[in-house]
């Protein structure tokens, strides 16, 4: 059975149109989802901007409170060294007044 060239641009054409109809209705299903899910979670969709801002807002305080610890550390490590680095000196001035 040969197929012609019309035949077979026919048959592409309608499974092109099929596969983008049912991409569209996935793509309404998943927005139905997503927007279902965020209204749970008491995020309307005039609020997308105000997340957005609290979001970057919960960021940046992230990124502050680590940036904190990390100086905390260095600052305790600091003051052990410093410490011990004394005890030491303070005994070697010991030892050599005796």
């Amino acid at each position: 059975m040969n197929m012609r060239d019309d035949d077979i641009r026919t048959i592409v054409i309608e499974t092109l149109a099929e596969q983008q109809k049912l991409q569209k209705s996935v793509d309404a299903i998943v927005l139905k989802a997503v927007v279902s899910v965020l209204a749970a979670f008491g995020i309307e969709d005039d609020d997308r901007k105000e997340v957005r801002a609290d979001l970057q807002h919960l960021r940046r305080w992230r990124k502050g409170i680590e940036q904190a610890q990390s100086y905390t550390f260095k600052a305790v490590i600091t003051v052990i060294v410093t410490g011990v680095a004394g005890a030491v000196l303070l005994g070697i001035k010991v030892m050599l007044s005796k």
